[in-house]
């Protein structure tokens, strides 16, 4: 009866989530994009460009090295030339406009698996799906004649190269950038990639051969618009922008808080990242800097999250000063994210149940290395769950099989009570006490269990080692349905079976709506990942077995 009870609270769980994601999507509040006039459009670029920080020069556009900047009309993303990157991991689009990280294709990871020589695309300059990482420098007033003239991610750089690839016997790949501004500064941006790496690291070279002291602030933003709906109506994960600080932690911020206010937090030792299922982007600043995080809403629907240097940087005449940053670009490996910066692996969003969650993908992990197979290894863990609860599991049993016992009697007392529920209450309560009987003892192991279960599904949800994993045969990707609805259809006959093997519900409505759950279980778990749908049949199956044997051999012994 209570496992009965346990399959409705799911099921009623599952409902009210599908309802609730459903009126989101048609009810909830939509970012807010600003019109595109048909009329020609006569602003200059310094009106137009407000993704960049306040305190910014007007928008660098030279066509050359040295030339003085111009205040001229944008597009919506500038372009020039390009600058293609492959190393073993990483193929990567630099533009020379700001020296924009555009396009990101991550070479182990297929876009599907039917086509598995086309990598998944995770920054792409297309205008209906813009995701860039850009970077900058921001400058206040001139003041003490200081020098202000710096590049942002309108200026074009030079470029001595516009192809680079990481040889086999190469470690280390470097793109140097350079820009000089008509005061004499030579700025030089250069990213840094590593073999087995999607941790670029950036390094501003700024070089003052000017007669007067340079004064500017580093800015690092993500820049990319809403994705669009992919269909998943029955799968949630979160896409948007996220911040850590040492005080406040992992703190989310989606497009709808971009729209309501604009972020304005000093953090030192955080980062801030754009994340979506499976995959990020993170500008990882040095520890000890200082940094003010902002965010701002765009037109054409786009958002900025990013951040500036709370203090200025200071390079006199003749000194050279050297800024260090980090950008990542890839999957969410928990083991590498781990090692790059304090916080940085819970973009591996497991929610409030993370405690629970990281110890069971730590252990699921280990399973793998051993087995070499994720679907097996979700059995096993299923498997070794199961064990973990057995004893739980065993006084749930005997405590409905002593509910059982006690029905006749139960029954007695409500028809010699009738509507008085006070003395039926206490006559229960009385029966408990002298049968030694607690009532919640079938409830409460299964309320334990739950907690676990929850948190199983969004490490099978949330771990991208999962996406693209093959168990056996016809499953070929864990993270997708299963093509055929195999597992679905056992999932809702190991179901049936469970509900067999419990006494049906007294009440003919209960009965009914019991009977109904498998099929409503079937048709829910066809469009779930097959790693989720795998657990359950495990589960199932490895319910069904210990159910059996507690009853026929634990309890009549």
């Amino acid at each position: 009866m209570e496992q009965q009870r346990f399959f409705l609270f799911i099921a009623l769980a599952i409902i009210l989530f599908l309802l609730w994601d459903a009126w989101q999507k048609d009810f909830g509040p939509q970012p807010v994009s600003s019109v595109t006039s048909t009329q020609p459009d006569t602003t200059t670029s310094a009106a137009k460009a407000t993704d960049i920080p306040e305190g910014a020069d007007t928008p660098a556009v030279a066509s050359t090295p040295g030339s003085v900047p111009q205040a001229v009309q944008q597009p919506l993303l500038a372009t020039s030339k390009e600058i293609v990157v492959e190393t073993d991991l990483l193929r990567v689009v630099i533009n020379t406009t700001g020296g924009d990280v555009r396009k990101v294709d991550l070479l182990a990871y297929p876009v599907d698996v039917k086509e598995p020589d086309v990598p998944f695309r995770l920054l792409n300059d297309d205008n209906k799906n813009i995701f860039i990482a850009q970077s900058g420098f921001a400058n206040k007033k001139a003041r003490d004649n200081s020098l202000t003239q710096a590049p942002n991610h309108y200026t074009v750089y030079g470029s001595g190269k516009i192809n680079y690839k990481l040889a086999d016997d190469q470690q280390t790949l470097e793109v140097p950038l350079t820009w000089i501004s008509n005061e004499g500064v030579e700025f030089t941006k250069t990213f840094i990639f590593k073999r087995g790496e999607y941790l670029v690291n950036v390094k501003h070279i700024i070089n003052n051969r000017g007669n007067k002291p340079w004064h500017g602030n580093l800015y690092q933003q993500l820049q990319r618009k809403v994705p669009e709906d992919d269909g998943s109506a029955f799968i949630y994960t979160y896409t948007g922008g996220v911040t850590y600080s040492p005080e406040d932690k992992y703190q989310k911020y989606d497009f709808d808080d971009m729209a309501d206010a604009n972020l304005n937090k000093k953090i030192t030792g955080g980062w801030a990242a754009m994340i979506q299922h499976y995959f990020l982007g993170a500008w990882i600043p040095g520890e000890k800097d200082p940094f003010t995080y902002y965010s701002s809403q765009q037109s054409e629907g786009r958002y900025v999250l990013g951040m500036k240097s709370a203090q200025e940087y200071k390079v006199d005449s003749g000194n050279i000063a050297s800024i260090d940053s980090r950008l990542f670009i890839g999957p969410k490996l928990q083991e590498k994210l781990e090692q790059i910066a304090p916080g940085l692996e819970l973009t591996v969003d497991y929610g409030v149940l993370t405690f629970i969650a990281k110890p069971i993908f730590w252990l699921l992990n280990k399973i793998h290395t051993f087995v070499g197979n994720w679907g097996w290894a979700i059995i096993l863990l299923t498997l070794l769950i199961k064990l973990a609860f057995y004893k739980l599991s065993e006084a749930s049993y005997k405590s409905m099989a002593n509910m059982r016992k006690v029905q006749p009697r139960m029954q007695a007392l409500k028809e010699r009570y009738g509507d008085d529920k006070q003395k039926m209450n206490q006559a229960l309560m009385d029966l408990y006490k002298k049968e030694k009987i607690n009532p919640l003892g079938g409830c409460l192991p299964i309320l334990v269990q739950i907690p676990v279960f929850i948190a199983l599904y969004w490490v099978l949800l949330e771990s991208v080692e999962m996406r693209q994993a093959e168990w056996i045969l016809w499953i070929k990707d864990m993270s997708s349905a299963d093509p055929y609805f195999i597992l679905p259809l056992i999932m809702g006959v190991t179901m049936f079976i469970q509900q067999k093997l419990n006494p049906a519900p007294i009440d003919p409505v209960q009965a009914k709506i019991m009977m109904m759950l498998p099929i409503v279980f079937t048709v829910f778990f066809a469009f779930f990942p097959a790693g989720l749908v795998l657990y359950w049949v495990a589960n199932n199956i490895l319910s069904i077995a210990q159910q059996w044997y507690i009853t026929r051999m634990v309890i009549k012994a």
